[in-house]
């Protein structure tokens, strides 16, 4: 059985074990997969998959996304590492995804370990163990994740250099929850800073160096963090005093930053899957970072300073992209792709191959303030299935709230510009329970739904024969480290699910629908966005009641998550409802993104007083990213 047998069987077999006893295990493998949803999920073998010689490897590394297939093969993110990783001949990096529950069943049954999709060997024979932190409820699939895997969740109990657990995403600028679990995580950009610390395993390897002197001298390298390094002190009141840092490790952690997004690696080819995923397209991104300064949004604040890749360069990718892998449509990514720079020049640049070629380009992150008939011409090739806004807050006050800075006239012209095009579907994003928030402002959003009604009807050049739908969703607002909105505590459940049924009950237009989330989830999800390396203890407790798919409503276990607070003795409305005040001490404080804490004060003082910020390109609002000499901050200045 060779290396592509041992993927299909999704077993670990050593090549030289006996024939019989290889041809039962593939046997029972094929079995299993029959059993299982889409087996398609474990069987790996895609067309890019990176396959190379054990023998010649001197790092493995297992890149382990906490959720299902079809999720994690749709995240940038894991392409761009995946590729950047295995660009370096001594490093192997393979895709592990978390089991669905029936897959997770006949593995636990038939004493089957968590694997990796290129060899098929299980994640324990790997060096490294990294986790992409996209959501606070993926933390018990990551858990869940080492459990499968047959590796100790706490750090203390890996004492050899190996298995080292790693995570980094948007997650990490609060790791706290999940401090004792892992060995280091990496703050802010990854291409570059991974693969030092890979280089630096290398070399410890080869010196006969042990995990302690090895994670002392990662400490050294900016962007690392490693929590066992720090230790927490909290008040009489379970507020955080302070964190000392120990052994020589810096008091503050600076994120890593690439300055020239043109210098930085980007995948030109990536596992093509053989089944249907999330975003089956080719992802391209265009920026990073964004000009807005929302205050609700973290990835707004986590990615700065806004960075631009250039047209010539987006293009070479997208070409190569295209012949690598068969696709036949681009998404240019990014936090706000119409705030590129020069959108329209891109698209013209594109479209001198697209067309001919039969490619459709998507522009996902549109915002209302920007959208024009000149873009629109230049994505007419979109199919027009929908299109989608987020302005976020029903009412002028609010938006001036959490500085969205859209008026309710830019909207009524954007969508009267989409309908004119022939665009009949409008989905809006909007959040309950903001700061401040009225019931006049969650009217206030029926309102903006049944404006977008009149546009429609009042649009003499509306594609005829057809009626308008309208799109309401809410999602309940979570306060997220980083933002001038960390202070604030959530509503409570019974305030949130009061503001949803009063959104849901007031509708009565039947041209527009209103959605909403579980409040549940959403209060979880502020727990451990805010919270402290206490809760480790929940997380753990949370998988011995067989927690995790948490993210998914039918797997969702609100009452055994009381259980494991309860246990531990930990209050979660400690954590997620509890306003705090500006001179308190946060988990986070000893990681430095690079916004100065002063500056998301103020932001939310002037958010109290419904004051709106100029975007960064109007003016410079010295957050404090200019730290990092790169991007828009330095052409400002």
């Amino acid at each position: 059985m060779d290396l592509q047998d041992k993927k299909m069987s999704g077993l670990s077999c050593n090549l030289h074990d006996n024939p019989d006893k290889k041809e039962r295990k593939l046997a029972l493998s094929h079995k299993i997969l029959m059993s299982v949803e889409r087996p398609g999920r474990y069987v790996g073998g895609e067309v890019n998959a990176v396959m190379k010689d054990p023998s010649k490897v001197e790092v493995r590394f297992a890149f382990c996304f906490p959720d299902v297939y079809e999720i994690g093969m749709s995240h940038l993110g894991i392409k761009l590492l995946y590729g950047a990783f295995n660009q370096v001949p001594y490093f192997w990096c393979e895709r592990v995804f978390a089991p669905w529950v029936d897959m997770e069943e006949q593995m636990i049954q038939h004493g089957i370990p968590l694997y990796a999709l290129e060899s098929g060997d299980p994640v324990k024979e790997f060096d490294f163990i990294g986790f992409t932190l996209q959501y606070e409820l993926s933390y018990t699939n990551v858990l869940n994740m080492l459990k499968l895997a047959g590796i100790p969740l706490r750090s203390k109990d890996r004492t050899d250099l190996f298995n080292i657990v790693v995570g980094g995403g948007p997650c990490a600028c609060n790791p706290e929850p999940l401090a004792d679990f892992f060995d280091l995580f990496f703050l802010g950009d990854g291409e570059e800073v991974d693969i030092e610390v890979m280089e630096l395993y290398r070399q410890c390897k080869k010196d006969g160096k042990g995990k302690n002197e090895f994670l002392r001298e990662a400490a050294q390298i900016e962007g690392v963090y490693v929590p066992s390094m720090y230790h927490a002190t909290y008040h009489p009141d379970g507020t955080v005093k302070n964190y000392v840092a120990l052994h020589g490790a810096p008091a503050v952690v600076k994120k890593r930053v690439v300055k020239d997004m043109d210098q930085t690696y980007v995948p030109e080819s990536f596992p093509v899957p053989m089944i249907d995923i999330v975003h089956d397209r080719i992802s391209v991104e265009v920026l990073r970072g964004c000009i807005r300064g929302c205050r609700f949004c973290q990835a707004g604040f986590l990615y700065r300073p806004f960075r631009e890749r250039s047209i010539p360069v987006i293009d070479q990718i997208c070409q190569a992209s295209c012949a690598a892998t068969g696709y036949d449509e681009i998404s240019l990514s990014s936090l706000s792709t119409s705030d590129y720079s020069d959108l329209n020049g891109l698209l013209d640049q594109l479209h001198l191959w697209t067309e001919k070629e039969k490619v459709s380009l998507s522009l996902p992150s549109l915002r209302v303030d920007n959208f024009s008939p000149e873009l629109m011409e230049r994505v007419n090739s979109v199919r027009k299935s929908g299109l989608t806004f987020a302005p976020e807050a029903g009412s002028q006050r609010m938006r001036d709230v959490i500085n969205k800075n859209v008026t309710e006239e830019q909207l009524r012209h954007t969508v009267d510009v989409a309908f004119s095009e022939g665009w009949t579907r409008i989905k809006l994003y909007f959040m309950i329970g903001l700061p401040t928030e009225t019931t006049e402002d969650i009217h206030a959003i029926l309102g903006l739904g049944k404006m977008v009604v009149d546009t429609f009807y009042a649009n003499k050049v509306k594609p005829k024969g057809k009626n308008v739908e309208v799109s309401l969703s809410a999602a309940a607002f979570v306060p997220k480290p980083f933002t001038p909105f960390q202070w604030f505590g959530q509503d409570t459940m019974d305030v949130l699910n009061m503001k949803q049924h009063e959104l849901k009950s007031s509708n009565s237009s039947r041209r527009v629908s209103v959605s909403y989330h579980d409040a549940k989830t959403s209060f979880l999800e502020a727990v451990f966005a805010r919270g402290d390396r206490r809760l480790c203890a929940v997380l753990e407790k949370a998988i011995e009641l067989g927690l995790h798919f948490d993210g998914w409503d039918d797997c969702f276990k609100y009452d055994k998550w009381i259980e494991a607070f309860h246990a531990c003795g930990l209050d979660p409305a400690f954590y997620a409802n509890r306003t705090r005040d500006f001179n308190e001490v946060f988990p986070w404080d000893h990681l430095d993104y690079g916004i100065r804490k002063e500056f998301l004060a103020e932001e939310c003082r002037r958010a109290y007083r419904e004051e709106t910020t100029p975007n960064c390109r109007e003016k410079c609002s010295n957050c404090g990213a200019a730290c990092f000499k790169g991007g828009l901050c330095v052409a400002k200045r």
